[in-house]
């Protein structure tokens, strides 16, 4: 598990965790997010897909708490209000990276009387994709993500001895119960030396798929609990090239089975590579 690294937000926040699932709230803190109302920032542009998908996957899986839509105006208004919490896409950069790539994050955060938008506490960060990215390479995952985000926090809630240090070693542990399903592959997220099931298969005993987008959105939407499938972010042919984050995911509970990211390099490129798919076969 890699050390965690500040990163600076472009809009909202100055500074969370590297790894997404590395925001944990204090117990205090997770009491406090579900007696609030949240608060869903839309995007300004209103032809983005983003905001059809996150209007439609809110109204759909959203349970935890009461909740609305709003604007980035009525969200510079209300960020103070502590009977608020709010579920924003922000955007990234790493302070140490001399790419300066950018990324698209989904965070949950607590209002409050807080001085600086930084100050407001993050319950949960999820790597969505980098900035500029077409978006059909991401928004049909957003309903997992927002189920994610759920999962998460009841997680916290109830191991409160979950911290930033082990959260993602305890995600991790749901490796071995990988093999019980068939992972979707979507072939140009793979590393090309294991861009075919018989290259696959060299490292991965388990049952896989070669599929399109399509297919998974498909799994997605018809909660098929037999399919975890991979969420990677990464530059997808931009000029921006930093990380590439890589996440298997249930498709009908949002469970999380592994993640990690590489450095993108000539020898480590953008996808899936076999390395990952020999720790994705440890029992």
């Amino acid at each position: 598990m890699k050390n965690q690294i500040a990163i600076t937000l472009i809009c909202l926040f100055t500074s969370i965790s590297l790894f997404a699932q590395k925001s944990v709230g204090t117990p205090e803190q997770l009491k406090a997010f579900l007696k609030t109302t949240t608060l869903v920032v839309l995007d300004d542009n209103p032809l983005m897909a983003y905001n059809q998908e996150m209007k439609e996957t809110v109204e759909k899986f959203w349970k935890i708490t009461k909740y609305e839509f709003i604007s980035n105006a009525d969200y510079d208004k209300k960020r103070k209000d502590p009977k608020y919490s709010f579920l924003t896409l922000d955007q990234v950069f790493y302070d140490k990276d001399n790419t300066k790539a950018q990324y698209n994050f989904l965070c949950l955060s607590l209002g409050g009387n807080y001085k600086t938008q930084s100050d407001m506490p993050q319950l949960c960060t999820v790597p969505l994709s980098y900035l500029g990215v077409d978006e059909e390479s991401y928004v049909y995952k957003i309903g997992t993500l927002i189920k994610f985000i759920q999962n998460h926090i009841k997680i916290t809630s109830e191991n409160p001895n979950l911290k930033e240090g082990n959260i993602i070693k305890y995600y991790n542990e749901n490796i071995s119960s990988i093999k019980d399903k068939t992972l979707y592959l979507v072939r140009d997220e793979l590393d090309p030396e294991v861009n075919s099931e018989a290259k696959i298969r060299e490292s991965y005993p388990h049952k896989i798929k070669m599929v399109t987008r399509d297919e998974v959105e498909k799994a997605i939407k018809n909660s098929d609990p037999n399919v975890v499938f991979l969420h990677k972010v990464g530059p997808e042919g931009s000029k921006q090239v930093a990380r590439c984050f890589k996440v298997i995911m249930g498709a009908s509970d949002a469970k999380l089975y592994y993640f990690d990211y590489h450095m993108i390099t000539d020898k480590f490129p953008d996808g899936l590579m076999k390395k990952d798919f020999k720790q994705l076969s440890k029992q």
